[in-house]
């Protein structure tokens, strides 16, 4: 678990750069695909966010925590917004999902602070 969701996501970053150097053709791809997977639809951009927050949850997956909770909060959650996906995620995930909870709502007050 990290201590530091804002430089965790500076590491990510970094990394997806590195990345797009080494697999050019599948990093576009990949990047597509995320960027109309969260584009608003029929549900905007801030629903679609939540939700990855809460599957990162039950995934138990710190980085993806990190990513979307930054992205969530851009599109314009708010902490109640989160506070709720969060809820879902225990409701799918029970007791393993319940420690990842632990994980967003940090996440949540680093990237608010």
């Amino acid at each position: 678990m990290t201590d530091n969701f804002p430089a965790l996501r500076n590491e990510l970053r970094q990394g997806y750069r590195d990345l797009m150097q080494a697999i050019p053709d599948q990093m576009k791809g990949f990047g597509d695909l995320h960027r109309a997977a969260v584009a608003d639809g029929a549900l905007p951009q801030t629903t679609k966010e939540l939700m990855a927050v809460a599957i990162a949850n039950c995934t138990q997956c710190d980085d993806c925590i990190t990513l979307h909770m930054h992205d969530a909060l851009r599109a314009g959650a708010t902490p109640d917004m989160v506070h709720e996906a969060i809820g879902v995620a225990l409701l799918m995930g029970g007791g393993p999902a319940s420690t990842y909870a632990t994980h967003a709502l940090r996440a949540l007050e680093q990237f608010s602070a």
